[in-house]
């Protein structure tokens, strides 16, 4: 059976080995890789096709609208036909350039109806902490995707990381068990891989893949969040709470809040919009929120039938006889956290009693404070 892993990552030198010993392990195992890195300068975007023998044909694609990773889209398909259709291969390796990311490539490729095997990011641990610590603008660093895109290289890595459920990992003197505590921590369910390892990388490459389950749980409504941990100088702490936010004092915390830990996630709603959904995602000191759509609270109970199962079975087990599923549920990983001082400044935060007893009708009257954050 035809299959196709997608193998991706910022660090691309552990990125090229895991796909070099994959093809060394899998027999008429193929690589396809689209360079993105003159395109800005070229207009066009190279191909490269290998094998564990070296270099089986090149070509070029043209931009699409300006959109290097857009192009990628384009080619992408019908090289995976070609390849498919010309010969005995058993495995596709899609190399994924640097900066781009494996959710919307993996979707690409199961709409075009191809199996999926695997979805692996590629992971060196001593570079964890600098990447995810960087707030550089992947346009500055030459790593844009397209002339709109406005991700940084913290933000990109991110998530890179944690869609993939198998990491191809390397190790190396440099790395220490402070890196490791911190992958685990931001991955807990993570197969990982040893990158050298190429019959172990072969067979999770193999595996299968559900891209439809994947999106599922990286939604922020059911997001399968890390837990609170603790160990070689890394701290992951989990905030709860089921009080609303008050939308003036948290935005007033935000760049506090958005600095105190190298990653934090999670979901979240204000006093003056109760029923929207709100996701929480900061990397590298940058922070970006954005609107997931309703609570299941707000909703007629006809439209629950229109809900994912997952996330309806999640609601089920964190149901709230007042509030239902709404909540605050912030997650921090980091060195050296401050679990205390968050969590101080994180209650500080949500309506104080007196504010809380005035009712929905009063908390409408709060300034509406994240209207510009929201482009409301």
């Amino acid at each position: 059976m035809f299959s196709v892993a997608l193998v991706g990552g910022l660090h691309s030198d552990v990125r090229r080995t895991a796909v070099d010993r994959l093809l060394a392990a899998v027999p008429g195992g193929v690589a396809l890789h689209h360079d993105l890195a003159a395109a800005p300068r070229t207009a066009v975007v190279v191909r490269t096709v290998r094998d564990a023998t070296g270099v089986l044909a090149t070509g070029e694609t043209p931009l699409v609208n300006d959109c290097a990773c857009c192009a990628l889209r384009e080619d992408l398909v019908p090289e995976l036909e070609r390849l498919r259709d010309s010969g005995p291969a058993r495995l596709a390796v899609v190399e994924l350039w640097d900066s781009v990311e494996p959710k919307a490539m993996a979707e690409v490729v199961a709409a075009a109806g191809f199996r999926i095997g695997a979805v692996i990011t590629a992971v060196d641990p001593a570079l964890l902490l600098p990447y995810l610590g960087n707030g550089d603008d992947l346009a500055d660093v030459g790593l844009a995707a397209a002339a709109t895109d406005r991700r940084t290289v913290a933000d990109a890595w991110a998530r890179q990381l944690e869609y993939a459920p198998v990491l191809a990992v390397a190790g190396g003197s440099e790395v220490d068990e402070e890196d490791r505590a911190l992958l685990d921590q931001l991955h807990p369910t993570a197969l990982r891989v040893s990158v050298e390892d190429g019959a172990a990388l072969a067979r999770a490459a193999l595996a299968g893949f559900d891209p439809e389950a994947a999106a599922a749980a990286q939604h922020p409504a059911c997001a399968r969040l890390p837990q609170e941990a603790d160990g070689h100088g890394v701290a992951t702490h989990v905030w709860r709470h089921h009080r609303p936010f008050h939308p003036g004092r948290l935005y007033a915390a935000l760049e506090d809040l958005a600095c105190a830990a190298v990653r934090s996630r999670g979901r979240f709603y204000l006093a003056d919009r109760p029923d929207t959904l709100l996701a929480w995602d900061a990397a590298g000191g940058a922070l970006r929120v954005e609107s997931a759509g309703p609570w299941l609270a707000s909703l007629p109970d006809a439209a629950w039938e229109m809900v994912p199962p997952l996330r309806r079975a999640a609601v089920a087990l964190d149901w709230h006889p007042e509030h239902g599923d709404r909540g605050q549920h912030l997650v921090f990983t980091s060195p050296g956290l401050d679990r205390e001082g968050l969590s101080e400044v994180l209650g500080s935060c949500l309506l104080t009693d007196a504010e809380y007893a005035g009712g929905r009708a009063s908390w409408g009257r709060f300034d509406s404070a994240f209207d510009a954050f929201l482009e409301v």
